[in-house]
C-alpha cells in the first residue's frame, strides 16, 4: 500500500475532518487539483491509525473485473452510512499508484454506473450493496470525466462528480467571517451559482463549526444525507461543496451530525437568498444574474442627501394585510401587485417612504414577521426575489423611498432554523438568561461571538446594498441594550463591570450602523428604543450608538394618552402635549403612530378617540395635525390615514369600503393636505432637530386647552405657526403673537368642510398685526376652530 493509500485508509466513522489549508493556501475557482484544494495538508486523527493498522484493502465483489480498492472497509461503511467527516479523502479522483487512478463515488440511485473518460467507457464496481462504486483508470494526470448512471427504471443519465472539483474558497474569506462590518457572509456562504471547470451548478458554503459531517440535501438527491457530503474547513468551521448541474428553483437543506453523532432535525440555511413558501421550510436555490436595476437617478440622489434636513412622512405597512384579493380565497397581492396598488396609493397621499413590516422569510404569520428565519430571503409569500426587486424598481421610478423592519436580536426555536444549528448553542447564547427571551419565547443572538454579530451585520448591508432598500428600522434595540430587560433578579447575569449593559449588543450596533453608512450613502438607520439610552442617534465617535433616528416612543405614549382624555379633562393633563418638547432636540426623533397601537385589544387611533361620531373625527383630525406641526419626522401605520374603525388584523385586508364614507375620506384627504404642505413647506422639516427651529408661542393655556408654537427654516422668514384647539369650542379672536409680520396663509385647517369639519377658520389666511403678544412684537387675531388644528405659513 503506497503512502498515500495509508491516509486514505486512516479515515473510519468516528474521525472528523482534519483537513485544513496551509498558510497562505488559495482556492481558485477553476482547479481542479485533488481530494483536498492545493495548498492543503492533511492530519490524521490518532483513533483512526489504531482502528486500521494493518488492515487489507477491500475486495472486489463476485462477478468484478477483480480489481477492487485500495480503502478499507470501515471508511466504505462511514461514508455510506452518512457519517465520514472528510468525504474528499474517499470519493473523487484518487491517484492509488504512478499513471493509476481510482474513481470512487456514491450512487445509491445506480443499477449500474460507467465512467466516460477521454472517450472512453469503463465500468464501475458496486462495492456496496447500498451503491459505493469505484472505477480504475491509467492516466498521465489527474483525468476529468463523466458519470453515466443506469438507474433502476431503465433510464440513463450523465452528470459530473461534485467531487472532482477544487474548492473556490479562500482562507480570506474565511477568516473575514469574524470580521464585523464585513459583507463577506454573504459572499461566501449560503448557495451561489458559479461556473466552475467549464461547468455550471451551485457552491453550497455553511458554517457549523461543531459538526461532525454535513450534507446538502435536497429535491435534487431524494433528501440522501449520503449522496452529498461536504468538506470541512477546519481554520473557520466552514463546510463547502460545489454540486454541478442544479438550477433555480430547486429545494435544499442541510443535513448535520452533532458532536455526539447524533442526527439533527434538518436545518434550512442561515444564508439562504431564497425560500419555499410557508408552510413549507426549505431553501430554495437562487440564481442568475445580478438585478436589474432601472433607479440610477435614485440611487445617486439618495447619496447626496442627508436625510435630517428632508421632508420624511413613512407609511408603515403590513404586505400581507394591506389589501387583499377576497374573490380568490382571500389571497395575499403579489409583489407586482404592491407595486401597481400600494406604490401609488402611497405617491398620491404624498408620503416620502413606505417601510415594510418584516418581510425577511418567517414561518408564522402571526408574529408579522418579527420572527424571522431566512434573513437573506424576502418572504415568498408574495412572489421571487425577482419580483421584489421589481417592487423596489418601481417604488423608486415613483420618487418613494422604502424601508424595511429589521429584527436582529433574537430569532424563533423553529427545528429548521438556527438554533442548536450544528448540535451546539452557535448562534445564540447557552445560557438561557442571556440567550433566551422570555416575552417573545425566541432565542437571543450571541453577540459576542464575533462569526454571528459579522453575520448580521453583513445582513444589514444585504438589503441596503444587494437590494437597494434605503434604510433599516432596527426592532426592540431595547431589549438588545439591558442585559436585565425584562427580567426579574436572578435571571440575568450582569456584564464584566457588573452593570447591566449588554457590551457586545452596543459594540455590534455601533460596529453595523459605521459599516451600513459607511457602504451605503443616503440610507438611514432608525432605532425603535424605548427607554432614555443617551446618544442612540448620535454618531459613535461621540459616544453614541451610531443610527439616524431614533422613535420617540415617549411622545406617542405621551400624546395619545392626552387625545383619549374627554375634552373636559384635558386641561389636567397639558403637560402630556408639553413634556415632549424638553428632549425633542435630544435625538433625531421620528414621531411614530405604529402598528403597536392598534393592536392586542388597544383598538384603532379612531376607537381612541372620545366623543360622539363627529368629534371622533375630528379629534383624529386635530391630532394628526398636531403631529405634522410637531418636531421631527411622521411615521403612520396603514388604515390610520383613513380612519380604520376596528383594530388591526393581520389575517384581513383593511376595511377599504370605509372610504365610501365621507368622514373617513375627510380624514384620508387631510392626510393627503397635510403630506403635500409639509412637503412644500421648508420650515416644517428643515430644523426638525435643532433648538433655534423652534419657539413656544402659547405653551400654558391649560383652561382652554391651546397649544401653539412656531417652526422655523434655514431661510430668513421661513416660518409656519402651529396652533391647536383641544376643546369642542371654536374660540374667536384667539391673539398669538409670531416672529415675523407679513400675510399668513391657513394651509391646513384640520375643520376644513374638504374633511368633514364644520368650517370655521380665518378665510384661508390673515396679515399680522403689528402689536405685542407672547414676548414677539407681531400678532395674529385667530379664530380657533373646534377640535382642530390650524398651520399658517408665513409667505414672502
Amino acid at each position: 500500500m503506497t503512502d498515500a493509500d495509508e491516509k486514505l485508509a486512516t479515515k473510519v466513522a468516528t474521525s472528523v475532518s482534519t483537513t485544513r489549508p496551509a498558510d497562505g493556501a488559495s482556492r481558485d475557482v477553476g482547479s481542479r487539483t485533488g481530494a483536498t484544494p492545493a495548498g492543503t495538508e492533511t492530519v490524521k486523527a490518532p483513533q483512526a491509525r489504531d482502528a486500521l493498522a494493518g488492515t487489507a484493502p477491500v475486495a472486489p465483489p463476485a462477478g468484478g473485473t477483480g480489481r477492487g480498492s485500495t480503502l478499507h472497509p470501515d471508511a466504505i461503511a462511514a461514508v455510506m452510512g452518512a457519517n465520514h467527516g472528510d468525504p474528499f479523502a474517499i470519493l473523487g479522483p484518487h491517484k492509488v499508484a504512478e499513471g493509476r487512478w481510482e474513481i470512487r463515488a456514491i450512487l445509491p440511485e445506480a443499477k449500474s454506473a460507467t465512467l466516460l473518460v477521454g472517450g472512453r467507457r469503463v465500468p464501475f464496481e458496486k462495492l456496496h450493496p447500498d451503491g459505493f462504486f469505484v472505477a480504475s483508470i491509467e492516466s498521465p494526470g489527474r483525468p476529468l470525466y463523466e458519470l453515466a448512471i443506469e438507474l433502476w427504471d431503465g433510464s440513463e443519465r450523465n452528470r459530473y462528480d461534485p467531487y472532482s472539483f477544487g474548492s473556490s474558497l479562500n482562507q480570506h474569506d474565511i477568516d473575514a467571517l469574524r470580521e464585523i462590518g464585513s459583507n463577506v457572509t454573504y459572499r461566501v456562504l449560503g448557495a451561489h451559482q458559479l461556473r466552475q471547470d467549464g461547468t455550471d451548478g451551485f457552491r453550497f458554503a455553511v458554517w457549523a463549526p461543531n459538526a461532525r459531517k454535513v450534507s446538502v440535501v435536497g429535491d435534487f438527491n431524494e433528501w440522501d444525507g449520503r449522496r452529498h457530503p461536504m468538506r470541512l474547513w477546519q481554520n473557520g468551521g466552514v463546510w463547502e461543496l460545489f454540486i454541478p448541474g442544479l438550477k433555480s428553483g430547486q429545494c435544499y437543506k442541510y443535513e448535520i451530525r452533532g458532536p455526539d453523532g447524533s442526527l439533527l432535525p434538518l436545518k434550512a440555511d442561515p444564508v439562504a437568498f431564497r425560500a419555499q413558501h410557508p408552510p413549507e421550510t426549505a431553501s430554495v436555490l437562487q440564481g442568475g444574474d445580478e438585478p436589474v436595476w432601472h433607479d440610477k437617478a435614485w440611487m445617486a440622489s439618495r447619496g447626496e442627501r442627508d436625510p435630517r434636513h428632508v421632508a420624511m412622512s413613512i407609511y408603515e405597512v403590513h404586505m400581507g394585510s394591506w389589501m387583499r384579493v377576497p374573490e380568490e380565497g382571500n389571497r395575499y397581492l403579489t409583489y407586482k401587485e404592491l407595486g401597481e396598488r400600494l406604490i401609488p396609493y402611497v405617491k398620491e397621499l404624498g408620503f416620502t417612504h413606505i417601510e415594510m413590516l418584516p418581510v425577511t422569510e418567517f414561518p408564522f404569520d402571526g408574529s408579522w414577521g418579527y420572527q424571522a428565519v431566512s434573513l437573506f430571503a424576502p418572504t415568498s409569500r408574495f412572489g421571487t426575489p425577482d419580483e421584489f426587486v421589481e417592487f423596489v424598481n418601481t417604488a423608486h421610478e415613483a420618487g418613494i423611498g422604502v424601508l424595511l423592519d429589521w429584527v436582529p436580536g433574537h430569532f424563533p426555536l423553529d427545528a429548521h432554523a438556527h438554533g442548536l444549528f450544528d448540535g451546539t448553542h452557535l448562534y445564540e447564547h447557552a445560557d438561557p438568561r442571556q440567550g433566551f427571551h422570555q416575552d417573545w419565547g425566541t432565542y437571543i443572538y450571541n453577540f459576542g461571538r464575533s462569526e454571528v454579530s459579522t453575520f448580521l451585520a453583513a445582513n444589514a448591508r444585504f438589503w441596503l446594498e444587494h437590494y437597494h432598500l434605503d434604510g433599516l428600522r432596527v426592532d426592540a434595540v431595547a431589549s438588545m441594550l439591558y442585559l436585565d430587560y425584562s427580567r426579574r433578579a436572578g435571571e440575568w447575569i450582569p456584564n464584566q463591570y457588573g452593570g447591566n449593559e449588554n457590551l457586545d449588543a452596543i459594540h455590534f450596533l455601533r460596529k453595523t450602523n459605521e459599516a451600513t453608512y459607511s457602504h451605503a450613502p443616503g440610507t438611514i438607520t432608525v432605532a425603535e428604543e424605548s427607554t432614555s439610552w443617551p446618544g442612540v442617534s448620535h454618531p459613535t465617535y461621540t459616544g453614541g450608538l451610531g443610527f439616524g433616528f431614533k422613535w420617540n416612543m415617549g411622545w406617542m405614549h405621551d400624546t395619545l394618552k392626552y387625545i383619549s382624555e374627554d375634552p373636559i379633562h384635558r386641561r389636567y393633563h397639558h403637560h402630556n402635549l408639553t413634556f415632549g418638547l424638553l428632549y425633542a432636540f435630544s435625538e433625531n426623533f421620528i414621531l411614530p403612530l405604529s402598528h403597536d397601537e392598534v393592536v392586542h385589544g388597544k383598538g384603532s387611533l379612531l376607537g381612541k378617540m372620545p366623543g360622539d361620531h363627529w368629534q371622533k373625527f375630528a379629534n383624529l383630525r386635530a391630532y394628526f395635525g398636531f403631529m405634522w406641526g410637531h418636531p421631527g419626522k411622521k411615521l403612520l401605520f396603514m388604515g390610520g390615514e383613513f380612519g380604520q374603525e376596528r383594530e388591526w388584523n393581520h389575517n384581513q385586508s383593511l376595511d377599504w369600503h370605509l372610504l365610501d364614507a365621507p368622514h373617513h375620506r375627510g380624514v384620508k384627504d387631510l392626510v393627503h393636505d397635510l403630506n403635500h404642505a409639509y412637503r412644500a413647506t421648508p420650515a416644517l422639516y428643515e430644523r426638525d432637530f435643532e433648538p433655534a427651529g423652534f419657539q413656544w408661542l402659547v405653551a400654558d393655556d391649560q383652561d382652554n386647552s391651546v397649544i401653539a408654537w412656531a417652526r422655523k427654516g434655514k431661510e430668513d422668514g421661513a416660518v409656519a405657526i402651529v396652533v391647536s384647539n383641544f376643546t369642542p369650542i371654536p374660540r374667536e379672536n384667539y391673539r398669538i403673537g409670531v416672529p415675523a409680520g407679513g400675510y399668513y396663509r391657513e394651509a391646513i385647517n384640520s375643520d376644513s368642510e374638504r374633511y368633514g369639519g364644520s368650517n370655521v377658520g380665518n378665510h384661508g389666511g390673515l396679515h399680522a398685526e403689528q402689536q405685542e403678544s407672547h414676548g414677539q412684537g407681531h400678532s395674529l387675531s385667530l379664530t380657533l376652530p373646534p377640535l382642530a388644528t390650524l398651520i399658517l405659513v408665513r409667505e414672502g
